[in-house]
């Protein structure tokens, strides 16, 4: 009989905040030697913290905005290490209040996601966009097969 023991987890989320009226979302150009970038707005969820909390706290540190009613709508997810195995909740919400103001993670702004260019953005934007504006995908997974990386949106 063979133990399974517990995987080591990372907890993450990226919110993608929609404007209604101007059909733009929120976007950030990430500083993050290690993810540097045009992306969405997130971060790591912290000890004890609800998913919900976390995504609501990294938009507000990032931003600036209060967002209400985030909606966890898909999980982005790959191995980090060969034992760690690294999850980001994707949320996404268009009910928000407060000012934009850029922060240290990087410059905020109102952008047509369609309009960023690939060269600006991070690896996997148009992977994290197809997934936030698809209804009927659950899932973006990266996998590694002897040191090829493969993807799956499902």
């Amino acid at each position: 009989m063979s133990l399974h023991l517990p995987e080591k987890t990372i907890l993450t989320n990226l919110v993608m905040v929609e404007d209604p009226d101007n059909k733009k979302v929120l976007l950030e150009n990430r500083l993050n030697k290690n993810w540097t970038g045009i992306t969405f707005p997130g971060g790591h969820v912290n000890p004890g913290e609800s998913f919900v909390e976390s995504a609501i706290r990294e938009v507000y540190e990032e931003t600036n905005l209060q967002i209400q009613n985030p909606q966890l709508i898909d999980v982005k997810q790959f191995m980090a290490q060969k034992d760690v195995r690294y999850i980001v909740l994707l949320f996404r919400t268009n009910q928000f209040k407060g000012s934009l103001q850029s922060s240290k993670e990087g410059d905020v702004f109102w952008e047509d996601p369609y309009q960023v260019k690939q060269a600006q953005a991070v690896d996997d934007f148009f992977d994290l966009l197809q997934v936030f504006k698809s209804y009927d995908v659950s899932e973006l997974y990266y996998q590694d097969y002897n040191g090829q990386s493969i993807k799956r949106v499902e």
